[in-house]
């Protein structure tokens, strides 16, 4: 990710870089996690899209919205700070998902936007505004769990790069000692814990944790009486109640 936007910024020589950087893999690997890490140590707020905003009752009207989003990150460009376009889960929004799945207009455009974009990165015009001015490029990223759902062309190599993300055991021991980190849970308990449920997602190890509190909570609630939740938890002049950290081990 950091090289394909440091590349994106960068001129090489007689070298065409793709625009789109594709990220995919299994569902609640963190791959938007990581995406929200890398922009934050870069300084980069980018310009967020989900899946949900590809589509509208409005023919068009999502493939206008991208490229609204798209000049909005090249001015932030122009004033000299970096910026990207983040679209989270790409093939839920445009892929198509067996023969359930409506193929609409709005599909078919959004496709092709982007496929315009990527051949055409600092000529990316709104309906009535057609100037010749060039904008600023502006690295797009993409996530999503199947990309072999969305328009082969539109992934084919030179506009999309793309990169599986399915991290190894180091990995997930690393992501899983972050999480626990404040818990005191020593380094060689998350191990044993990672190891004990290899097939599991990393959102489940942050699960796991929250379900932690569900004793807390249970105790808290048998305290103040279930009528008087409301009362506790929106009006009251206290505050939301405050839990001492459970022990994790």
């Amino acid at each position: 990710l950091v090289v394909h936007l440091s590349k994106n910024f960068m001129t090489l020589p007689n070298i065409k870089i793709p625009l789109i950087l594709g990220i995919w893999g299994g569902k609640g690997q963190g791959k938007s996690f990581q995406c929200e890490l890398v922009f934050r140590k870069m300084g980069i707020n980018p310009i967020m899209m989900s899946a949900g905003e590809l589509e509208s009752g409005n023919a068009g009207e999502p493939a206008k919205l991208i490229r609204q989003r798209y000049r909005e990150a090249a001015d932030i460009i122009k004033k000299g700070k970096m910026c990207c376009l983040f679209i989270n889960d790409l093939d839920a929004g445009v892929g198509r998902m067996g023969g359930t799945t409506q193929y609409t207009v709005n599909n078919q455009m959004v496709n092709a936007t982007l496929m315009n974009i990527a051949d055409n990165p600092t000529n990316v015009q709104l309906p009535g505004m057609y100037n010749k001015q060039e904008n600023a490029r502006v690295p797009i990223i993409v996530t999503g769990n199947d990309f072999s759902t969305l328009y082969a062309p539109l992934i084919r190599d030179g506009r999309m790069e793309k990169f599986y993300w399915a991290p190894t055991r180091d990995d997930r021991v690393g992501v899983c000692k972050g999480i626990f980190r404040t818990d005191g849970v020593p380094d060689k308990d998350v191990e044993i814990l990672v190891d004990t449920f290899p097939g599991q997602s990393i959102d489940f190890f942050g699960a796991l944790r929250a379900r932690v509190y569900d004793d807390l909570v249970r105790e808290w609630v048998s305290g103040v009486g279930v009528e008087n939740i409301g009362r506790k938890l929106v009006n009251s002049r206290d505050g939301p109640p405050a839990f001492e950290q459970p022990k994790m081990t």
